[in-house]
Order: structure tokens, then C-alpha cells, then sequence
């Protein structure tokens, strides 16, 4: 049975920070670390930070973002974290990765990690929350697979682990606190389950940084073992909207709607296209996604079309879901070809032609 608290590799590079006067705090993961919500638990953890290290100036970059997975995470790493100078980052992707293929995750959080561990390194610590699927296993003293999978991920590269999901579970089953305080809708904590969550982090922290401190731990890409996944998610790239041949109306245009988006290349009209060359072996597309946004057919080659059909959940408005859609994986390594054409689509909620591409993403 997996713990709730895994010492492993050691925080050299906040040690390093604290010592030095300066701390860059990252946290990624879904809409349970999420910075909107004041009361998530990334904020107790916060203030225990700037409680107990008073010396130190406190940077803080919470890069989560709701209803996404560790795969759009993968893509966004380097701008939001690595770039930010990141010292410390959490990743919270148990839950959001739950429904995702074995094989996927496997690829995606690797990725991720992989990413923040290199050049000169960072320390990461992996935390897991809870949703309703992994009650029964809980209950039982199992592990649920999108934990263990992760668990694996912590031994091979040394990196501390916190199980917050079994922490407040346990909080319920002593009667320390009512489920309805926890989780009311059976995925998001309110304040009290949040701060259930951030007690777990919290006396992590106090073990690692204060009561034997360890500073051992990988800071260095030599340092990093050989990937478990060879096709990891490690190696990506961003194909400049310059690259991409447009016919019909389209814009390059600087986005304000979102902050994890600098710049989208948009159309509204039905039957507008774009194609591409790349060098890779997968193609994922992001995009401001919602009710209003377009479908589109593409192809890759010169094959058969393919029609996407996205969901439209009840929560999500008209745009503002920054989306992934995976168009490839496992290609042949080399050049190859993308066809996209702009449709209104059939599917339920589909109300406008909106495109509104954030990225086009290789995966090398």
C-alpha cells in the first residue's frame, strides 16, 4: 500500500533557494490546484512557506489550469514553469489523467517530468487528489492505477510524493471532518477539504525542508536515470504560426482572453483551411475551446479525412477551455504532412464556427 508521505530524492534546489534569499514556488495540475479559487490548497502551502522562511521573497507561479491533463502540461511546461524559474513544482494530475489511456499517461507524465528535471534541474513533488471513481479502492486499502503508475514515476526519479486523497479520506474516517466539508460534489474540495490537502503538503514540507532538511537530491539532467517510456513526452516543439500556409480569411491575433494563451491564429469561417510539413512522430493541436467553437476535417499524408466531433460539457461557455486534441502518436519518424479544413460540425452544443488555434505542438 503506497503511503501518503514518500521521502525520496530530497529537495537540494529549494534548500538551495531558501538559503539564498529567493524561492520560485510552480504548481501545474487541474481545477483542484487551480489558482482562481482562493481557497484551494496551493495557498495554505503558500503561506507556510512565507510563515516559516520569513527571510526569503516568495515567487509564486500557479500554471494549473481546470479540465486539463498532464498532456496539454507536457506542452505548456517550458513556458509556464521552466521559463518562469521554477525552483519547486508540484504536479496534480492523478485525478485529471484518471480517464486517460494507460499507455497516454504513461507517455504524458513522463514527459512532464522529464522536461522540469533537466538542463540544471528543479525539484518536483508529485501530489494526489481524490475523485469519487477511487472510492472503492480506497476503501478496500488499494492503490488506484493513476496513483500507482505515478508511484512508479517517484522511485525511478527520486521524487517526493504526497497522497492528499488518502490524508482527507482518513480525516473523514476519524470523524475529523464531514465528507460534505471535503467534497461535496465528489471531485472539488471546498475550503476545509482544501485545507486538508495543504495540512498533508504542509507536514511533507516541514520533514524535507525543517526537520532534516536533505539536499541531496537530482538537480542535474545527467543526474536523470534512462526513461521508462521511450516514447515519452520530453521532446516537443511549437511550429510557428509562420510555417502554417492559411487559404481564406484568417488572423494571427495577440489573445487576452486567456494568459496561458499568447497569440491564436483564429478564423469563424466554414471552409477556411491551413496545412503544415513537420518533423516528428506525433501532432497535437491546442486550442480556446467552447460551445461556440468549430469543428474541422484534416488529414495527415495526403490519407483519409478525419472529421473531429469534441464534447461540450454543460459547465463550459462559449470559449475559454484551453484544449488539447491529439491528432498522432506513434507516426514514423521523419517529415509529414497536415490538412485541416474548417466545419461547422453536428455535434450536441455546437453553436458557432469560432477557430481559435493556440498551438500546433510536435512531439519529436
Amino acid at each position: 500500500m503506497t503511503q501518503i508521505w514518500n521521502h525520496r530524492g530530497g529537495l537540494k534546489r529549494t534548500l538551495e533557494g531558501i538559503r539564498k534569499g529567493s524561492l520560485t514556488l510552480g504548481f501545474i495540475g487541474g481545477s483542484i490546484t487551480d489558482a482562481r479559487p482562493r481557497h484551494n490548497w496551493p495557498e495554505p502551502v503558500i503561506s507556510w512557506f512565507a510563515e516559516t522562511f520569513p527571510q526569503v521573497r516568495i515567487y509564486v507561479e500557479n500554471a494549473a489550469i481546470g479540465a486539463t491533463g498532464s498532456d496539454l502540461a507536457a506542452f505548456r511546461a517550458q513556458r509556464d514553469l521552466i521559463n518562469r524559474g521554477c525552483d519547486l513544482v508540484f504536479v496534480e494530475y492523478a485525478v485529471n489523467d484518471y480517464g486517460e489511456p494507460k499507455e497516454k499517461r504513461a507517455r504524458t507524465r513522463e514527459g512532464l517530468i522529464r522536461q522540469l528535471l533537466a538542463g540544471t534541474g528543479r525539484d518536483v513533488v508529485l501530489t494526489y487528489t481524490y475523485m469519487q471513481e477511487m472510492y472503492e479502492i480506497m476503501m478496500t486499502g488499494g492503490v488506484p492505477d493513476s496513483i500507482a503508475e505515478l508511484e512508479q514515476l517517484g522511485e525511478h526519479y527520486g521524487l517526493g510524493s504526497v497522497w492528499m486523497g488518502r490524508y482527507a479520506l482518513d480525516e473523514v474516517q476519524k470523524g475529523r471532518m464531514r465528507w460534505q466539508e471535503w467534497l461535496p460534489d465528489g471531485l472539488h474540495p471546498t475550503h476545509r477539504g482544501s485545507l486538508s490537502y495543504a495540512q498533508s503538503v504542509i507536514r511533507f514540507l516541514e520533514q524535507e525542508l525543517v526537520a532534516q532538511p536533505n539536499g541531496t537530491g537530482p538537480a542535474a539532467c545527467e543526474d536523470r536515470p534512462a526513461p521508462i517510456n521511450a516514447g515519452n513526452w520530453e521532446h516537443l516543439e511549437l511550429l510557428p504560426f509562420e510555417e502554417i500556409k492559411c487559404e481564406g480569411p484568417w488572423v494571427i491575433r495577440r489573445w487576452v482572453n486567456l494568459e496561458w494563451i499568447d497569440q491564436v491564429l483564429e478564423t469563424a469561417a466554414v471552409g477556411a483551411k491551413l496545412e503544415f510539413s513537420f518533423e516528428g512522430r506525433g501532432l497535437a493541436l491546442g486550442f480556446d475551446f467552447g460551445k461556440s467553437s468549430a469543428e474541422f476535417r484534416y488529414r495527415l499524408d495526403g490519407g483519409d479525412f478525419k472529421v473531429s466531433s469534441r464534447d461540450r460539457p454543460s459547465w463550459v461557455g462559449d470559449e475559454g477551455w484551453f484544449r488539447l486534441e491529439l491528432i498522432a502518436d506513434d507516426l514514423p519518424k521523419g517529415s509529414h504532412r497536415f490538412e485541416l479544413e474548417v466545419i461547422h460540425g453536428s455535434a450536441d452544443g455546437c453553436t458557432g464556427t469560432d477557430f481559435r488555434l493556440a498551438f500546433a505542438g510536435v512531439i519529436k
